[in-house]
């Protein structure tokens, strides 16, 4: 792994961590939430991935796409789980 690229990884790994971590403690916490719901916030992530009209940077769109990996992997995680 390059060092000048190390950060980025560990940062996009942190985030996505972070991010499934909530969306667990939701699911938990919250009986009415389903996998609609969480596709529709998937579906605005989309969104908001592609507005890059600012030229956000490194940092942001690594964060962005951690954020949108961590809400693809919950959806079918559980989707994974109503199939069994």
């Amino acid at each position: 792994m390059n060092q000048s690229t190390q950060w980025l990884d560990d940062k996009y790994r942190q985030v996505f961590d972070d991010e499934l971590r909530g969306l667990e403690r939701r699911r938990q916490n919250d009986p009415s939430l389903t996998i609609d719901q969480i596709q529709g916030l998937l579906k605005h992530l989309y969104i908001f991935a592609e507005q890059d009209w600012d030229g956000r940077g490194r940092v942001f769109e690594t964060a962005i796409a951690a954020t949108v990996a961590a809400h693809e992997y919950f959806i079918a995680e559980w989707q994974k789980e109503l199939s069994r």
